[in-house]
């Protein structure tokens, strides 16, 4: 099932989101691209604030999310880790449980929105 993209799931750690949709995607980015700056620049993030969240992503659980090599002469880079990739299958199965749980609710709910163009 496609996650609805009204449903916003967001996991609580101690004292902020621990995971949540934009956290995801941008483990799923430096995944992909083996880049936290190329994952920020796909992302429309700024390098310090997708820092920021690959900090906090580390902060938040007992293991490390995603892992950096310094730059040098073959470059620096980012990979995520598996115990990373696991939170984030973990999360977007999560995000489609929810969706199924009010898939009615919400096809209830949006029957009653005015249709287009009427007032």
């Amino acid at each position: 099932m496609t996650c609805y993209k009204g449903l916003t799931l967001r996991v609580l750690g101690k004292s902020a989101a621990a995971m949540g949709p934009g956290k995801a995607e941008l483990v799923e980015r430096i995944g992909r691209t083996g880049s936290i700056s190329a994952a920020a620049r796909e992302m429309g993030m700024s390098y310090r604030r997708a820092w920021q969240l690959v900090e906090a992503l580390n902060s938040a659980f007992r293991e490390p999310v995603v892992e950096t090599a310094i730059g040098g002469r073959s470059g620096g880079g980012a990979r995520v880790t598996p115990f990373g990739a696991g939170l984030v299958a973990r999360f977007r199965a999560m995000e489609n449980k929810a969706s199924a749980a009010i898939a009615a609710d919400l096809r209830r709910f949006a029957a009653e929105f005015r249709k287009a163009g009427k007032r």
